[in-house]
């Protein structure tokens, strides 16, 4: 006697169309990337969310699945380089070279020991690609003041005797895994410290700064960089309001004590940066300046 024939059980529709779409997707997400991408890592979308560390925020712009996607079709980013020796000899064939040698020369601009010790310490990384592209997670205050006014900071004097105009609130690159909060009251006390309470030096920075956590905004732009020209820049803004007590009420000026001082241990880089000396504050209606 012959033993019964084994029964096939043949998969249904739905699981042969799923099966085909996942063959799909992986094919298209192993294909390598061809060409330099000027593509900014981050959609162009405004966004309303709670203040959170900075590595969940670059992650929670959309959905998890679409970043994974998004991000699966970047370039590699550079974050570290030896010196700024290693950093320009890298630079240079990924750069127009009139660009590149107005660095640091041409008024306002900054140099290539600048953009190394921005990604010596995080705050900046380079997409491996032609041109490379910037990206920094920049945190906006606006410091509102009397009769709803904004405080904007109209120009800097820099080290190398140069003018860089500015024209928005007050701003600062944020730290690898720094909340937004964090980097605000930090930006006030290095950007404004010295005009709080006519410079005293005893206050509790709870009794000055206060920051309206529902006012957070986030939002990307991409231009090229003023500091940096010829170098496309993506920027992930993070505005917040706050107030600050005890600040001039008309314009008033503030000192950059030491900009890269004490942080660094080859001071010999952080000397050939171009640094802020001196910012420029101006009192401004809030409807003058944009988001």
């Amino acid at each position: 006697m012959f033993p019964p024939p084994t029964q096939t059980t043949l998969p249904s529709l739905p699981d042969l169309l799923l099966t085909a779409l996942s063959v799909c997707f992986l094919v298209s997400s192993s294909k390598p990337h061809i060409g330099g991408s000027t593509r900014c890592p981050f959609p162009r979308r405004f966004l309303k969310i709670p203040a959170m560390s900075l590595t969940t925020i670059t992650t929670t712009s959309t959905s998890s699945k679409n970043n994974n996607n998004l991000n699966s079709h970047l370039p590699p980013r550079r974050h570290s380089f030896a010196s700024p020796q290693s950093l320009s000899e890298w630079l240079k064939p990924r750069l127009p070279s009139e660009s590149f040698a107005s660095w640091g020369v041409k008024p306002g601009t900054k140099n290539v020991h600048n953009l190394w010790l921005e990604l010596s310490q995080g705050e900046t990384s380079l997409a491996d690609s032609t041109p490379p592209v910037r990206t920094v997670h920049v945190v906006l205050v606006r410091v509102t003041g009397k009769h709803g006014r904004i405080l904007v900071e109209s120009h800097q004097d820099l080290s190398d005797g140069s003018v860089r105009k500015r024209g928005r609130p007050l701003s600062e690159k944020m730290k690898p895994n720094e909340d937004p909060e964090s980097a605000a009251v930090r930006g006030i006390m290095e950007e404004l410290g010295s005009a709080i309470g006519g410079g005293a030096k005893n206050f509790e920075i709870d009794d000055i700064v206060t920051i309206d956590p529902n006012s957070y905004e986030m939002r990307v732009e991409e231009r090229d960089s003023g500091s940096y020209p010829g170098l496309p820049g993506c920027y992930v803004l993070h505005t917040l309001s706050a107030t600050v007590e005890c600040l001039p009420e008309g314009d008033f000026c503030t000192y950059e004590v030491d900009e890269y001082g004490g942080v660094f241990e080859d001071k010999i880089v952080a000397d050939e940066a171009v640094s802020v000396k001196k910012h420029y504050w101006t009192w401004v209606s809030a409807d003058s300046i944009g988001t």
